[in-house]
């Protein structure tokens, strides 16, 4: 049988694509943003989008979208970047965000639809945000029932060539002798390597994806040319081509401006990830910031997912470095089909 699921804030897919290699249909996706629903259906035209506000959408009217059919499984990315470590830099607090309450959403909608298994991902700081405590404790209750278990993981210990912290939360509602668990590294070690070795020069492609190479200053420029190659950053350059600001001790990241390594993972695709001012997004040895089909293979996108061209390379590093790695959504929605294919009885269809 077809397991039936959703994606709720599904941004450009990448949690749907994980979703759809481990064999889930995904039914409907839920997104606010324009050019992220543009690239969602671009890749995922057999599945529904609801575009617009989360918190304005009728739950009776998507239940009669599913027609009387359960999901077997609900899952999510709530947009938290006030708990980002970068947002908190410095800040003991999170940063008061309005985005911060939509992980309520998640849970009007689990208590609403009752899905059989759930998945939330997230920024590792919200598992001490008070309404996240609140929000698995409600799931928890006797009145919804689910068993939940939440890790912070890296996603490069499952075969992503990417350090990435993030925050997972599984659950399930079927009867089960042990709680479902978030699962475990699978021991693929990717590196930036093999993700993007094989791609020809940006001036050599057909790709246009891959033909969008950020510009620079002469000044920048003769910086980035200066970087030594596989893994060099500033702090390599001599003294005269160093910032003012950087020299000063405890100020600035220390990998913006840095060149990714070869046989290492990539440091973390943000959405800043085609500006090497915002991070190490250089590439390992030509003289450029990485290209957003480089970044979005380092995502674990297939080679092939399609992205616009004709919008702001900000929006385009924005979607890209707030996807969830397919690959890293797959490795666990693998784990909830295995489960379901163990727990589900042919009482609770």
């Amino acid at each position: 049988m077809k397991y039936l699921a959703a994606d709720l804030f599904a941004g450009c897919g990448g949690l749907t694509e994980g979703m759809h290699e481990a064999g889930f249909e995904t039914v409907l996706a839920f997104e606010l943003e324009p050019v992220a629903v543009q690239t969602y259906r671009m890749n995922h035209p057999g599945t529904e989008v609801i575009e617009g506000d989360i918190r304005n959408v009728d739950l009776e009217s998507i239940k009669k979208k599913l027609n009387g059919q359960t999901l077997h499984l609900l899952a999510g990315c709530p947009p938290c970047q006030g708990f980002s470590s970068v947002r908190r830099l410095n800040r003991k607090q999170a940063v008061d965000d309005k985005r911060n309450s939509l992980i309520l959403e998640f849970l009007r909608f689990v208590k609403e639809l009752r899905p059989y298994t759930i998945m939330m991902e997230n920024v590792p700081g919200l598992k001490e945000y008070d309404q996240f405590k609140k929000v698995v404790s409600e799931l928890t209750s006797d009145e919804l029932g689910y068993q939940v278990d939440v890790r912070v993981v890296n996603v490069k210990d499952y075969g992503v060539a990417q350090s990435r912290k993030r925050l997972v939360l599984l659950g399930s509602r079927l009867k089960q002798s042990t709680p479902i668990l978030v699962a475990g590294p699978t021991g693929e070690r990717r590196t930036v390597r093999h993700e993007i070795e094989h791609l020809p020069s940006p001036d050599e492609t057909d790709d246009e994806l891959h033909k969008m190479v950020s510009t620079h200053t002469d000044a920048v420029m003769k910086r980035i040319q200066l970087t030594p190659k596989n893994g060099g950053s500033w702090k390599d350059l001599p003294s005269e081509y160093v910032l003012n600001c950087h020299s000063k001790p405890n100020v600035g990241f220390n990998d913006i401006y840095g060149r990714l390594r070869w046989d290492d993972y990539s440091s973390t695709i943000t959405g800043g990830c085609l500006n090497p001012s915002k991070g190490r997004f250089l590439h390992p040895v030509q003289d450029r910031a990485i290209t957003p089909r480089e970044a979005a293979l380092l995502q674990s996108f297939p080679d092939n997912y399609r992205f616009p061209v004709s919008i702001k390379k900000a929006d385009l590093a924005l979607m890209i470095g707030n996807a969830l790695p397919p690959r890293f959504s797959k490795v666990q929605c693998n784990h909830l089909k295995n489960h379901l294919d163990t727990y589900l009885e042919p009482s609770d269809i």
